[in-house]
């Protein structure tokens, strides 16, 4: 015979100053957990994103990233005739790139950050057919101008159009503003490649990375097939967006990590916390517990009454946690990606997973800190209990 669930409900009310203590210990701990959790989700998702199905990147063979790849001309003009490569108006599209990071200030704090630049072809928002200039236009080809991503300039001073910026040895005029789609692009400065280069003292002919469109996204075997068999290279060829999950990882991975262990010490509070509240309610409540015991309820039903309070507190908290850090969900905060060493704007992302990920979390601690008073519950002896009434 169970004990009728209004018991537990009235219990908590009767005790409701050591419940709101255990209530908002548990709160605190799971709003941690999943801000913590949406901070990396949402880098994951502006990286990931920044990939597309219909482009394969090739770089040197080995290299981890952009930043430590090359590939000459030779190579590029070896790429534009490949099987499955698609073709535009004016030629294949591809578009050899040059990645650089370079110091910019942030607006919000004076201070440098490493902002990467990147030297594209002309034909590069074919390629990459999501990115749309949102304000001004498209650099002019062979003329020292940049185009800038609508988060980079929010977040670095002097990126606004008609200002000239100094970028290695030349100045660079702002002529227009991309919309990437929130990806990591929206946090670059793009321009001409074949300046771009020369002005960090880099060859024109000399690329870190070339995009290629593809024909349909099954042609990625093909173009793998043919470039990486050509005796006369030695490049790898990877689906682009299979490249930016990759990046994501280590980031990521060490998000995920430390805001686990923040948690974890936070958890350990939250348990000590439930434990205190549910063992000042068996010490308060021997003789009702006797009562139960001598009216024919057994030690079981005993300890799942005592595991529903548990469990109805740590649910209430984990309630509330989740509800005080849903206002932070697409704010925009930054990160350095570890691959490139660059400064990355991306927003929290929390997700209805990721809420109940919370909640779940919330319930563990529960049953951590309620077990053991409810098993010390159903172990009270009926006699003395009911002597001390």
């Amino acid at each position: 015979m169970a004990i009728p669930l209004v018991y537990n409900f009235r219990s908590v009310r009767a005790r409701w100053t050591s419940a709101i203590v255990a209530v908002l210990g548990i709160a605190g701990t799971v709003g941690v957990f999943v801000a913590m959790l949406s901070l990396a989700r949402g880098f994951k998702a502006t990286l990931v994103s920044s990939g597309s199905d219909d482009n394969a990147i090739i770089m040197r063979a080995g290299a981890t990233s952009e930043l430590t790849g090359g590939v000459s001309l030779d190579a590029v003009k070896i790429a534009q005739d490949a099987p499955g490569v698609a073709r535009g108006s004016e030629g294949p599209l591809v578009t050899p790139e040059i990645v650089i990071v370079a110091p910019i200030p942030l607006i919000s704090t004076g201070t440098d950050a490493n902002v990467q630049l990147r030297g594209v072809s002309k034909n590069v928002l074919e390629i990459r057919r999501r990115i749309k200039i949102a304000e001004g236009r498209m650099f002019t080809p062979g003329i020292a101008e940049v185009v800038v991503g609508k988060n980079a300039t929010k977040s670095y001073a002097g990126l606004t159009i008609g200002n000239v910026i100094p970028l290695g040895t030349v100045k660079w005029k702002v002529v227009g503003i991309f919309d990437a789609g929130s990806t990591s692009f929206d946090s670059e400065v793009w321009a001409d490649a074949k300046l771009l280069g020369p002005a960090y003292g880099r060859g024109e002919n000399f690329f870190q990375s070339v995009t290629v469109h593809l024909d349909s996204p099954a042609s990625l075997q093909q173009v793998r097939d043919a470039l990486t068999k050509d005796p006369r290279l030695n490049v790898d060829v990877t689906r682009e967006i299979d490249y930016y999950t990759k990046q994501s990882g280590r980031l990521t991975s060490l998000i995920t990590i430390l805001g686990g262990l923040v948690a974890a010490v936070m958890a350990i509070g939250a348990v000590f916390g439930a434990l205190n509240t549910m063992y000042s309610a068996v010490a308060e409540r021997g003789r009702e517990i006797g009562t139960m015991r001598a009216l024919g309820f057994s030690g079981g039903a005993v300890v799942f009454s005592f595991m529903v309070e548990a469990l109805l507190i740590s649910f209430v908290g984990g309630a509330l946690g989740c509800l005080a850090v849903l206002p932070v969900n697409g704010i925009t905060t930054g990160a350095m990606n570890l691959q490139t060493f660059s400064h990355v704007a991306f927003a929290f992302t929390i997700t209805p997973d990721l809420l109940v990920r919370g909640v779940v979390f919330a319930l563990v601690m529960g049953v951590v800190g309620g077990l053991l008073p409810a098993i010390r519950a159903a172990g009270v002896p009926v006699a003395s209990a009911l002597r001390s009434m």
